[in-house]
């Protein structure tokens, strides 16, 4: 075997660049089954992030079914999801750039069935089914209005019903709370399912379970059936016999349920979440074949397990499992991916079958070792995990005596997780010879609901210290360099980036992608759907408002030490450029190292290749500047300002 050579961390040759992340590349999103077919969703980079629809049939070649310039993505909640489905053949999606919904026929003829908004995007659809007899689509509508007087007034979500005749008829069903998922007609067409939850709740602390009887095209006799402040409620399905299951928190596990007036029954359960939290519409986490047999995906803390509830078996086991459905002959079909593959649709029984897997990479295993899970104590006496990635290339090792740059990843929402998948983006790093921790800090989903609420009231805190710690822990454990830390994440990772490097001094630079700075500003300044949200992490503003501003890393700028990036979208609804400004501003007067990229026409998270490309060379090229190594890489090297 030969001899690795030799080279300082951080500076080892790599065939992943940046470019490699979105040349050719799609990434499949979500998954449907018409029969026999499989239909997905697929981001694509280089087309400047749009998703396209694309149809592999039974007996056929896989095609693209949506025209070359359709976006299939919707803006309910800003975060969309739901955009699409099938039935019978027929394609229903949510054009982005005017949120109407379309029908693609199996001849290939498209209908809008929604008319043109009164002003542009103010009519956003997601989250759809098709109705039994075919008449209407069922589906959430969210209703923004434009003021000329300035007022504000928030948007107004519903669950209608949508002709399909082409008569662009919409009809109000159920209306009255703040938010709604999974409007879910049985069968036989007699009922609609659905989850609904009001200020200040999230999808993922509080939701309630109703049920009501369609009649006449309208929801009569609607009642709560399961849920409450308390229990999260999600995915609620019908089996073929109209019995009704759904998922719920109630043991401090979401498990499954299946549904009985004198009081539902735990159909599959144990220390394991089946749902994820409700950041996007139309998440499917099990299905339920017309033998009642039911395929459900467990988040383990190592890996995603399906089960089968009818054979007690596992059936499947991958790092991630995004979407579970099924078809029609009973066959479960995942989408799902690994530590060394991308999002790949398999068909996982009765014999696994791999139906479309992405581009190949064609990186050896050595360069994509499975990261290992290390449970680290916290300074105020917890416990916190973190997925750990070891600097990783077949031909090189680190010079003696010398351990490796880290790279602590915080995860976005903050209730979310670290991607336990491929991410190319982070074996960018370690390939270089960093090492990278992706932090579980507490508040994360997928170790039950205690350990998502040890963040309540303690955002910008518990969140901050847990990648404080982990940096320290692997220090400790001679697993990086204590001189060359790096912290970086987006949107509420962003915050928790901003709020380390404010309020303490183990991290010597940072990336902040759309960061929140001013806690204030968003409480006062975001979309509905996470109007409220900081009520629960911090405190209801304005009664807590002290509390904000304390926490709001804008407001210690005066702490601001170590050099930083920043890099922001012109269009971001979540967390507005505004916030960016600031913290430049607090930069530039402190004369502390900078750099700033700010990104024309993205929104909440970068979707076009040469942006997502920018970004990452700029964040490689701002540490590798700042840490002292020479890259190997032949890229543009970033503006850094260094004094007023």
């Amino acid at each position: 075997m030969q001899s690795s050579k030799r080279l300082p961390y951080g500076s080892w040759p790599s065939p992943i660049s940046a470019h490699s992340l979105v040349e050719g590349v799609s990434t499949v999103t979500d998954i449907f089954v018409d029969g026999e077919d499989v239909w997905w969703s697929e981001s694509r980079p280089d087309e400047g992030g749009r998703i396209a629809i694309m149809l592999h049939p039974k007996d056929g070649r896989p095609h693209e079914v949506t025209p070359p310039d359709a976006n299939v993505r919707s803006r309910v909640h800003e975060y969309g999801g739901g955009a699409w489905f099938v039935a019978d053949a027929f394609l229903y999606y949510v054009e982005f750039r005017d949120q109407r919904i379309r029908r693609i026929s199996p001849e290939g003829k498209i209908e809008a069935l929604t008319p043109e908004p009164p002003e542009n995007q103010s009519w956003r659809f997601a989250d759809g089914r098709i109705m039994p007899d075919g008449a209407s689509i069922v589906c959430i509508r969210e209703v923004h209005f434009h003021l000329d007087d300035g007022v504000v007034v928030e948007p107004d979500n519903q669950i209608v019903s949508i002709a399909t005749d082409g008569s662009f008829e919409i009809r109000e069903l159920v209306v009255g709370a703040d938010f709604y998922a999974f409007p879910r007609p049985s069968p036989d067409g007699e009922f609609l399912a659905w989850v609904q939850w009001l200020h200040p709740s999230m999808p993922w602390y509080g939701t309630e379970l109703w049920v009501g009887r369609l009649e006449d095209g309208d929801v009569t006799n609607a009642k709560k059936v399961e849920g409450g402040i308390d229990e999260s409620i999600l995915q609620p399905e019908w089996s073929h016999d109209t019995t009704l299951f759904f998922l719920s928190d109630r043991t401090g596990w979401s498990n499954l349920y299946r549904f009985s007036p004198k009081g539902s029954v735990l159909e599959c359960g144990g220390d394991f979440d089946i749902a994820g939290p409700l950041w996007t519409l139309g998440q499917s986490r099990y299905v339920i074949t017309d033998t009642k047999e039911i395929f459900l995906a467990a988040r383990d803390t190592q890996d995603d397990l399906l089960i089968s509830n009818a054979k007690d078996t596992v059936v499947n086991s991958s790092a991630t499992i995004h979407t579970v459905r099924c078809s029609s002959s009973g066959s479960p079909i995942i989408l799902a991916s690994t530590h060394q593959t991308g999002p790949t649709i398999i068909r996982a029984a009765p014999q696994k079958e791999i139906i479309h897997h992405p581009k190949s990479h064609g990186l050896p295993d050595e360069f994509l070792p499975t990261p290992a899970i290390h449970a680290f104590p916290t300074s105020d006496g917890g416990e916190a995990y973190a997925l750990f990635y070891p600097p990783a290339h077949p031909e090189y090792a680190g010079i003696d005596d010398e351990t490796p740059p880290l790279l602590v990843l915080a995860h976005g929402g903050p209730t979310g997780s670290a991607r336990n998948e491929l991410q190319l983006g982070l074996r960018y790093w370690t390939s270089r010879g960093w090492a990278v921790a992706d932090i579980n800090y507490r508040g994360s989903t997928g170790f039950g609901r205690s350990y998502m609420e040890e963040l309540d009231g303690e955002w910008g805190i518990k969140d901050v210290q847990d990648c404080v710690d982990a940096a320290e822990y692997f220090v400790a454990e001679a697993l990086a360099d204590p001189n060359r830390l790096a912290i970086k994440g987006g949107s509420a990772g962003g915050f928790t980036v901003l709020a380390a490097l404010a309020f303490h001094s183990t991290f010597s630079a940072g990336a902040s992608r759309y960061g929140v700075a001013d806690l204030e500003t968003l409480a006062l300044d975001t979309h509905k759907f996470e109007s409220r949200y900081l009520d629960r992490l911090i405190g209801p503003y304005p009664d807590e408002r002290n509390t904000y501003v304390e926490r709001s890393p804008i407001h210690h700028s005066e702490k601001f030490t170590c050099p930083m990036i920043i890099l922001q979208g012109t269009d971001d609804a979540v967390v507005p450029q505004n916030q960016a400004d600031h913290i430049v501003s607090a930069l530039k007067e402190k004369n502390i190292p900078y750099s700033y990229l700010l990104f024309d026409g993205e929104g909440h998270g970068f979707r076009k290749a040469e942006n997502i490309v920018a970004a990452l060379e700029a964040e490689y090229s701002f540490f590798s500047q700042i840490f002292g190594f020479r890259t190997a890489d032949d890229i543009k090297e970033v503006a850094i300002v260094r004094g007023s």
